[in-house]
């Protein structure tokens, strides 16, 4: 069963610019590319900061109105500065929030919804930059055919389960909803099965129509008590 990681979606041709860029270039660079943000990367490639929409429009935001004040707040100080920022390193947003290569897809979801970013540049194992991915770069996992999920739950799901554990379970998919039907020995093996398939790329829903002849919910068993090989 294929792990979906940020490698598998991510725009390997990424634009950057250095820190030295002027804001003229930037603006060209977003508005010709059709892009929201660009990473700023220093001499060896590494990713120093983001430079995003938002930050550019500061310009525009405290046009004429750009002295700091008393007791104005931190973030809001920092704003009002990118309003005379000139090159790239003066707007950037930093330190930039970036992922490794090989980062699994729901890894990479959680950090930019904790973060509240809307892209991630994408570093390999020295911190140079290779790629960036966006939210609907993750979203693409959800383009894969039925067939393909189909194959990775009945060999990567129900393939580690042994033969007495999991009888003649069924497997269909249709636009990435699952319904899994059939008899197992154990309802906890039903149980994780629907679990793992629910951690299947591109899985939308999973529809439990399993049955089982032993309800051993209640016992305390041991992670390996569920049969899984």
């Amino acid at each position: 069963m294929k792990n979906w990681t940020v490698d598998d979606v991510m725009t390997k041709k990424v634009v950057s610019v250095p820190q030295t860029a002027s804001y003229r270039e930037v603006v060209d660079l977003l508005v010709g590319r059709r892009i929201s943000a660009v990473p700023v990367v220093d001499e060896f490639q590494h990713v120093t900061g983001v430079v995003s929409e938002a930050d550019l429009l500061r310009k525009i935001e405290y046009a004429g109105d750009d002295e700091p004040r008393l007791f104005e707040r931190r973030r809001r100080r920092g704003e009002r500065a990118k309003a005379l920022a000139g090159t790239a390193a003066e707007l950037m947003s930093s330190p930039p929030v970036v992922t490794r290569a090989g980062t699994p897809i729901a890894a990479a979801a959680r950090a930019m919804d904790a973060e509240q970013v809307k892209r991630l540049p994408v570093v390999d194992d020295r911190g140079l930059l290779i790629g960036i991915v966006t939210r609907g770069d993750l979203l693409k996992v959800h383009l894969r055919p039925d067939e393909e999920i189909r194959a990775d739950i009945v060999s990567g799901v129900l393939g580690k389960f042994r033969a007495e554990d999991v009888g003649p379970v069924t497997v269909a998919v249709d636009d990435g909803v699952v319904t899994m039907a059939g008899r197992v020995a154990r309802r906890s093996a039903a149980d994780l099965a629907v679990r793992l398939a629910r951690q299947v790329s591109g899985v939308v829903r999973v529809i439990d129509e399993i049955e089982f002849d032993f309800d051993d919910s209640e016992m305390l068993i041991n992670g390996g008590a569920y049969g899984v090989a």
